[in-house]
């Protein structure tokens, strides 16, 4: 195993940790900015206002979105498995 090899797993592992975050926590994100625009405007601060809202919509993009993470998961997987068995040759 050399030092590439690490390398290369860990860039991997690391686009597609990001991959993966990335449409979750932008859609939390924007949905926080627009409830946060909203309570500004209307002076509602109510913690629950802010919490139902986020979990709803991020639970409802995992749901859609869970087809092609796990896709991705798993094509991440089965290279890392391929790479170590061409690793130990």
């Amino acid at each position: 195993m050399t030092t590439d090899y690490v390398i290369f797993i860990c860039r991997e592992m690391l686009i597609t940790g990001i991959y993966i975050l990335l449409p979750v926590l932008g859609t939390a994100m924007v949905i926080g900015l627009l409830i946060s625009l909203f309570q500004a405007v209307t002076q509602i601060n109510e913690m629950t206002m802010t919490f139902v809202p986020k979990i709803t919509v991020v639970g409802g993009m995992i749901f859609i979105l869970l087809p092609w993470l796990m896709d991705l998961m798993m094509d991440f997987t089965i290279e890392v498995f391929h790479q170590m068995i061409i690793a130990t040759q």
